[in-house]
């Protein structure tokens, strides 16, 4: 049965594995359904033409533009649901509010932590913070998780206490998680087991299989930020060129982000930063790499760096990080290393209910 679905997404300043995810999903719902996009972005908020601080910071909880935006959206399609990826910061929690009172169920797909956390990653400075998964924020704040600032992320903190105190969420009819490992976090910290899904994400696999080449080089492709452990993996290499010397393997880091600048100036012989590789550019690094690196520092939700692997039967070197221990094969399709962010057994949280 055809159903009429409002796709709800904030799109964030640097394009990444869910960006794609929600163009994927977006691909697959309309075989069968009537679905519609109501975007916003992030983009918004930055240069000249951006709203001042203290007008985005009155918006952050209460966007009144974009909740009118969903609601126009939402009433001229007449939907039956609204999909929700990341709503922040210019999509607001309001849209959740608005659809509680339209009495419109809304599916949160969780691509990540948030709104369980401050940086929606669990993690800031080299250290995980699971503790913000029962609302306990304070570490995640004085690391300055959401956008390196202490105050923004206080402000954040503040939001996300609003937020849960509100009612709001009760909106979310059904809570859907891309790996195993992320649904059981979040049952642990208080959603109901019968509202929570866990659904890895969909693949379109190539038809035949490329041609492939090994040219000794070894890939990273990913958003460059702190928790894709670019700090360790640029160290690793580092004693490679300290052991092997000139036998150390290429590493081609490929991606756009904050730590962009901080790889150019590790460049070197044995490092190379390709920026972002799309199209051709970055089916011939996938084409011609020895294997992928996937050095994840967090709870890493799935890891779709591995499908795109494995459609170049390419085997990957990551982390024993998350969800990635439910997509790839030790000793079959790759190989997991310790992340050096281990915990050996999750932490047991308070229950907060959202049954």
């Amino acid at each position: 049965m055809s159903r009429r679905i409002l796709q709800v997404f904030n799109r964030y300043l640097h394009p990444g594995g869910e960006e794609k995810s929600v163009d994927r999903i977006f691909t697959h719902l309309t075989e069968g359904n009537d679905v519609q996009r109501c975007f916003f972005e992030s983009r918004d908020w930055t240069g000249p033409s951006a709203p001042s601080r203290i007008r985005q910071l009155q918006r952050m909880f209460y966007n009144p533009d974009s909740r009118a935006a969903f609601e126009r959206a939402s009433s001229a399609n007449r939907c039956e649901a609204a999909l929700f990826h990341n709503i922040f910061p210019v999509g607001s929690p309001s849209l959740y509010h608005a659809a509680l009172q339209r009495g419109l169920p809304v599916i949160q797909f969780l691509h990540n932590f948030r709104p369980f956390s401050v940086g929606g990653t669990l993690y800031a400075k080299g250290k995980l913070m699971p503790e913000a998964l029962r609302g306990h924020y304070s570490r995640e704040v004085f690391s300055g998780s959401w956008q390196g600032s202490v105050v923004k992320s206080a402000l954040f903190a503040l939001l996300l206490k609003r937020l849960h105190r509100s009612g709001w969420l009760d909106a979310v009819q059904q809570w859907v998680a891309i790996s195993e490992f992320m649904r059981d976090r979040l049952i642990e910290a208080g959603v109901s087991p019968s509202r929570i899904t866990a659904l890895r994400h969909s693949w379109d696999a190539m038809e035949i299989l490329p041609l492939r080449e090994d040219n000794g080089s070894y890939l990273f492709l990913g958003r460059l930020v702190d928790v894709k452990g670019i700090e360790p993996l640029l160290s690793a290499w580092r004693e490679l060129r300290r052991q092997l010397g000139d036998r150390t393997p290429p590493l081609i880091i490929a991606g756009e982000g904050p730590l962009a600048d901080r790889i150019r100036s590790e460049a070197s012989p044995g490092v190379r930063y390709a920026g972002m590789l799309t199209g051709a550019a970055k089916q011939e690094a996938l084409r011609n790499c020895r294997a992928l690196v996937v050095p994840s520092v967090w709870w890493e939700p799935l890891g779709l760096v591995a499908y795109e692997a494995y459609d170049f039967g390419k085997p990957l070197l990551a982390a024993s990080s998350g969800g990635l221990t439910e997509v790839i094969l030790p000793g079959v399709t790759g190989l997991l290393h310790l992340s050096l962010i281990h915990i050996s057994e999750p932490t047991r949280l308070r229950r907060i209910s959202y049954a």
